[in-house]
């Protein structure tokens, strides 16, 4: 893990950023004090398709009555 001062960081933000796309974790100070933390971006693992997508939706039960009433009556019962 790098730290770095806030002033060095908008002087260095370049190669901080590669830093971090290399898998580095980088921490911010401001006055001694740690404010940020950088880490590289989570990537999906698998993105799921449409057709994946619809064929799930296809195995969930149907309801009876529509979602916006059962949460209503959730809602009124204090649920």
């Amino acid at each position: 893990m790098v730290t770095v001062s806030l002033a060095q960081a908008k002087a260095h933000l370049s190669e901080l950023l590669d830093k971090v796309e290399a898998g580095e974790e980088v921490v911010v100070t401001r006055r001694g004090r740690a404010v940020a933390h950088i880490s590289p971006a989570t990537r999906p693992k698998k993105q799921l398709r449409l057709q994946e997508l619809a064929e799930f939706r296809a195995t969930m039960p149907r309801l009876r009555r529509p979602s916006a009433e059962l949460l209503r009556e959730a809602r009124n019962e204090g649920l």
